[in-house]
């Protein structure tokens, strides 16, 4: 795995070890940021389900001002923590530990508001719809933000939320790709 281009092109990224955790690869990642290109420039990025913070970190280098990665598990934080200590992006980047089915009440407080979000969740655990449920209570999305979500081909992105609307869908080999639009 390593950043596609940007400030750290070709620079190679820390994974998680075994199979709990599962990167999102670095073809789909180019995908992602093609079509995110104009929107990450000075753009305030969250990174859900963040594992090895990969996603994050890509907007970084391609531009973004500030990356928050949330993941709930120990080793996830670990390895992002390491990911951000070799990129040389501690000035540009928060990490917390926290369970987003829950709540997000750890970015409540934040000044600054998102303009990007990636969220990739363990396929199929039912977590799409509780994550954007919290998203949109936390309070910290722009008008108009981008939530890009990866998830598996027979898990749909709720259509009931009426914040969110699906402003692009793509299918990669047995990956979904949704991009949803914040309309607050």
């Amino acid at each position: 795995m390593r950043i596609i281009t940007g400030e750290l092109k070709g620079k190679k990224l820390f994974s998680i070890k075994g199979q709990t955790t599962r990167p999102t690869s670095d073809k789909l990642r180019e995908t992602i940021f093609n079509i995110l290109a104009n929107r990450l420039i000075g753009a305030f990025v969250l990174d859900l389900f963040a594992g090895t913070g990969a996603l994050g970190i890509e907007a970084i280098s391609r531009g973004a001002l500030f990356s928050y990665f949330i993941d709930n598990k120990k080793e996830a934080v670990a390895i992002i923590n390491k990911n951000i200590k070799s990129c040389k992006f501690e000035d540009r980047s928060s990490i917390i530990q926290w369970d987003i089915k829950r709540s997000l009440k750890c970015i409540e407080m934040l000044k600054n508001k998102f303009d990007l979000v990636f969220m990739d969740p363990p396929y199929n655990a039912g977590l799409i719809k509780p994550a954007l449920i919290n998203l949109q209570q936390s309070g910290t999305l722009q008008a108009g933000a981008s939530v890009v979500i990866e998830h598996a081909l027979y898990e749909p992105i709720p259509d009931d939320l009426k914040e969110f609307k699906i402003s692009d869908k793509r299918k990669y080999r047995r990956t979904f790709l949704s991009i949803l639009k914040y309309e607050y």
